[in-house]
């Protein structure tokens, strides 16, 4: 008698193999992961800035004499108040805060890369801490500008969804503010 042996030759396990590299390969195109996390990171930032641009927006609402929006010689006008960490290790790394007001990093009580004084507002400050951008490094980062009760705050986009270079159309646009690589959010954006 003659037995059949059932089972896979060499040849079609090959196929099949190269069938789904290929179909994996077309799907991680299409897919882009790495612009996917970029669009995330923007989302985020937009969230951040709206976060931002509410509570300042409460505070000039609330309180009484709000006096100025910025370090007590009213100026600091051109996006000169920025935070980001120096380390990749973010958010335990070394804070990294430049510009006329700042004394502390992230703390809402006047003293951070914003410098309002959450913590007057009569509820409470709305914020826990100021927030810092997600890539945190040098290309991106969070940025205040002021002059007495104006402000514009701002934020550089990378993914193509909000930040399109090759077609011009971006986000940033249309913000309404005075750059074309910030997305700008605030009360007045000629900052």
């Amino acid at each position: 008698m003659k037995t059949l042996k059932k089972g896979f030759t060499l040849i079609e396990l090959l196929v099949v193999i190269a069938i789904l590299a290929v179909l994996a390969t077309v799907i991680v195109v299409i897919i882009n992961p790495a612009e996917l996390l970029r669009q995330a990171r923007d989302a985020t930032r937009v969230s951040d800035m709206a976060a931002l641009n509410s509570a300042i927006a409460l505070y000039l609402s609330d309180v009484a004499t709000p006096g100025l929006l910025g370090p007590t010689n009213g100026t600091c006008v051109g996006f000169n108040e920025r935070c980001t960490f120096t380390t990749t290790t973010a958010p335990f790394g070394t804070p990294s805060c430049s510009g006329t007001s700042v004394v502390a990093t992230t703390t809402p009580d006047g003293n951070g890369w914003v410098p309002v004084s959450f913590n007057l507002i009569s509820s409470g400050s709305p914020l826990s801490r100021l927030p810092l951008d997600p890539a945190n490094g040098a290309a991106f980062m969070y940025a205040y500008a002021c002059n007495g009760l104006s402000y514009k705050l701002g934020a550089p986009m990378e993914s193509t969804k909000y930040s399109n270079v090759t077609t011009g159309v971006t986000r940033n646009n249309y913000d309404g503010g005075t750059s074309a690589t910030w997305y700008e959010v605030g009360n007045n954006l000629a900052l």
